[in-house]
């Protein structure tokens, strides 16, 4: 697990290609990043499925009940199947303009 901080957002990137293990470890962690966006990459592993996806659903709805995002970024899935209480993009650069705009809709008080 690589952690990359940058001004009020946090990038948790998988490095190990096992989703299981590593949405283990960053349920455990989310209290030091709960103040934070957070953008999860689960990139690394190209054999990522949409059940693997669907795994974060829980940690998600958690971290946005502190009026904060979670985004996370992945490839090669059927984006269109994914469940409209998770936010999944195919690169960091979406995360952040995601964020982006999730933080404009909270100023106004959406």
């Amino acid at each position: 697990m690589k952690v990359d901080q940058k001004g009020h957002t946090t990038i948790i990137k998988d490095t190990q290609g096992a989703i299981q293990n590593f949405l283990e470890k960053l349920s455990h962690e989310h209290g030091s990043f709960k103040n934070q966006n957070l953008i999860v990459d689960v990139t690394h592993d190209k054999n990522v499925q949409l059940s693997d996806i669907k795994l974060f659903s829980d940690l998600s709805k958690l971290h946005t009940k502190g009026k904060k995002s979670f985004v996370l970024v992945a490839s090669d899935i059927d984006f269109n199947a994914v469940p409209a209480q998770l936010t999944v993009v195919p690169s960091i650069q979406e995360a952040h303009d995601i964020i982006e705009m999730e933080e404009i809709e909270r100023d106004l008080g959406f």
